[in-house]
Parts: C-alpha cells; sequence; structure tokens
C-alpha cells in the first residue's frame, strides 16, 4: 500500500436534476448538455417526453430558448437495471460525449424497476420478505450505478420528486402534518454518487443545490439553468490535471525468456528447479513482463510434475 499526494484530475460530469412535474427538468438537462458541448443522447423513459423539447421551447415571459440536437433512445418497460445499462453501453459504444438519462426514477419504482423486482423476488424465493429479496435486488441496481460512474461520457440524469410529510405533534397535543421538503423518488443515497445535486422548483424553475462538489452552487441563490451553467461545469471539470500515462512495461527479450526457460526445464532436481525458478520470476518482476511471468510459472509447474513422476518411478 502506497500514499501519494492527492490531486484533482479532469473528470466527466456526474449531475442530478429532481424536480416534481413540470419543474423543467428535461429542459434543463439539455441546456447542460448544449453547454457543454458535443454529441448528445437522451435516453428518455418519459413515452418521448423528450422530443418535445426539439428545437426551440418557449418558457416563462414568451421567450424562446433554442435546444441543441440530440438523439433519443425511448426506452420501453421492463425498466430493469440492466436494460438501463444495455441503454448506457450503446450510448457509449455510438461515440455520444453526454447523455442525459430521462429519468432514472423509473429504474427504482417503475414498471419492471426494483421495487417491483424486489416484490417478485420475495414471493418466489423469500417466503413473501421484501427486505431480504434486496440481497439479490441491491447488486442489479449497483452494476446500474457502476454503469453511469465508469462511463467515458458526461451523465446527466433527471429524477422525480414528491413532497415529504411527517406528522407533528403540537404543544396543545394536538398532531398535525408538516412538509420536510421534497423527496427524490430513487434509493436513499444515490445522491452521494453524484458530482452535484439541484433541486428544481416547480412555481419558478429555480434550480437549487443540495450537494455539489464544484463549488459553482453551493451556498448562493438559487440560479435558472442555462447552457452558460454547462459552460462553467465544463470550465471546472477541465481545470483538473490530466490523467498519467500508465507506465509501459518493458518486456524481456525472447532470447532471455528462453534462456529461463531452459534453465528450468533442465533442472535434474527439486532444489536446482527452485533456484532457476527464482532467478526467472526476479526477472519478469523486474521487467513488469506479465507474459513471461505466467510462462514461467507454468513451465516450473509442469518440470515439477515431471520431477516428482521420475522420483515415484525410481522408487
Amino acid at each position: 500500500m502506497k500514499f501519494e499526494r492527492a490531486v484533482r484530475r479532469k473528470a466527466k460530469l456526474r449531475l442530478a436534476l429532481s424536480g416534481p412535474s413540470g419543474s423543467g427538468k428535461t429542459l434543463s438537462a439539455l441546456l447542460l448538455a448544449q453547454g457543454i458541448g458535443g454529441r448528445i443522447a437522451v435516453i428518455d423513459s418519459e413515452r418521448g417526453s423528450a422530443s418535445l423539447y426539439a428545437g426551440s421551447v418557449q418558457v416563462g415571459g414568451g421567450r424562446k430558448v433554442i435546444t441543441p440536437d440530440f438523439d433519443t433512445l425511448n426506452l420501453q418497460p421492463p425498466f430493469s437495471p440492466e436494460n438501463y445499462v444495455e441503454a448506457i453501453k450503446a450510448a457509449e459504444s455510438a461515440g455520444y460525449d453526454t447523455a442525459i438519462i430521462d429519468s432514472i426514477t423509473h429504474e427504482w419504482s417503475g414498471s419492471g424497476g426494483c421495487m417491483e423486482i424486489a416484490e417478485s423476488v420475495a414471493k418466489a424465493r423469500f417466503g413473501g420478505n421484501f427486505w431480504s429479496a434486496f440481497s439479490v435486488v441491491t447488486p442489479r441496481h449497483q452494476a446500474f450505478i457502476d454503469a453511469m460512474l465508469q462511463s467515458n461520457m458526461h451523465i446527466i440524469v433527471t429524477m422525480r420528486s414528491k413532497t415529504e410529510t411527517a406528522q407533528q405533534e403540537g404543544k396543545n397535543g394536538k398532531k398535525s402534518v408538516v412538509k420536510l421538503g421534497m423527496k427524490a423518488e430513487q434509493r436513499d443515497g444515490f445522491e452521494y454518487e453524484m458530482t452535484a445535486v439541484l433541486d428544481l422548483s416547480h412555481e419558478d424553475h429555480f434550480a437549487t443545490s443540495t450537494k455539489d462538489r464544484t463549488g459553482i452552487f453551493m451556498g448562493r441563490d438559487p440560479v435558472v439553468i442555462t447552457s452558460e451553467t454547462g459552460k462553467r461545469l465544463l470550465a471546472w471539470l477541465e481545470s483538473g490535471e490530466d490523467e498519467p500515462e500508465p507506465e509501459k512495461p518493458v518486456e524481456m527479450a525472447d532470447e532471455a525468456v528462453q534462456a529461463h526457460i531452459k534453465a528450468m526445464t533442465g533442472a535434474i532436481s527439486v532444489e536446482a528447479l527452485q533456484a532457476a525458478w527464482i532467478t526467472a520470476s526476479e526477472a519478469a518482476t523486474d521487467a513488469k513482463d506479465k507474459g513471461a511471468y505466467r510462462r514461467f510459472v507454468g513451465c516450473a509447474n509442469a518440470r515439477k510434475a515431471a520431477l516428482a513422476g521420475e522420483e515415484e518411478k525410481a522408487a
């Protein structure tokens, strides 16, 4: 184990937009992607609603907003984690720069999503125990999260949200229902995986940060998302250092590899084989030649078995 000085590297965006219906999640995602630039793919589980924003959109005050060109993939039920992963991989293979997933709520609570999978698994394998079924569902959900985190694209996701309430007892002993704010319809803890999470309000479409690793939003007044917001995010993402070039192994010369193999195959005792193996393995390790090391392992094992057979015959 080795500690190294922390360095912020260039990164890909992982941003979540949460809000109730009509809060402007899809349009905001498109404008962010417009500012980032490049080719845009939309994975649409909202019955093709993203295509309604193609071209231009009229917003408050009669103002028109020009949206970027984008391609869509209309995702159909079942909204299983595997179908989302397949869509992400398809966007990567097609060379898109940014993928908008609109929305990831369906992966969790939609038709064929994780909650329905858990109910089905609970009945089939756990005697109806819903929570035990998550031993099966959680790895599948995590594979979806990993597909986003490991992607070479910028990822923007939208999440539906609903008002969260709770009962509260007043000083007079009477109970009342109070609003605690908006809760995203996804698995608890999802926000920890994101670079930033923005909540959009229905009334004015303002975005408020609930998590922000960039410093662009946190502690500031709510903002209206535009393509300029995407440009600012891209500038922050690109301000880190480049990833270091991976070390290229120095392959052993074929003559040296053959010499070590000859020494092991010609060993007439276990002791001689062990000495030849140590010399060969150290040479392969120093050269960082994994291929040669594997060949030496195979050769040593084969010669060891042969020597054991010769001893058995002699006995």
